[in-house]
């Protein structure tokens, strides 16, 4: 009797087994978002790859209102003395950001009270260097 029970055990488990592995697997891939909201790391230049990208909604002499970031939602990054601002590869001032342009922000989160700083807002065309010239 014990004998009995023992392979009809083995005999359920090795059905189980083949079961499951005849069941075909998903090979469907996920989804890559080739947007600016989700950023393609190889369709932007190396050196914003680390920086934020979104659509201004909003700007003042405090902070930025981004929408479209990789947040989901409007996101707003503060404006302390050090914050450097660049337009068309040159420097600039805050009240050059336009709504509804994109610009790339280099992101601080202050640790004590989880606020984002925008370090470096960068806007318009990036002017490329000669490298013998820098």
């Amino acid at each position: 009797m014990k004998t009995r029970s023992i392979l009809s055990a083995a005999v359920l488990a090795t059905l189980l087994t083949a079961t499951l592995a005849a069941v075909p697997q998903n090979e469907k891939q996920p989804i890559i978002a080739s947007t600016g909201r989700f950023g393609d790391p190889t369709s932007v230049a190396r050196k914003y790859q680390d920086y934020l990208f979104g659509i201004v909604k909003q700007v003042t002499a405090d902070q930025v209102v981004l929408a479209k970031t990789k947040f989901g939602v409007d996101q707003a990054f503060k404006f302390n003395k050090k914050t450097k601002f660049t337009l068309d590869g040159k420097p600039s001032t805050f009240d050059k950001i336009k709504v509804g342009e994109g610009v790339f922000i280099d992101v601080e989160t202050d640790k004590k009270t989880g606020d984002l700083f925008a370090k470096k807002v960068v806007s318009g065309v990036d002017m490329p260097t000669i490298p013998n010239q820098q």
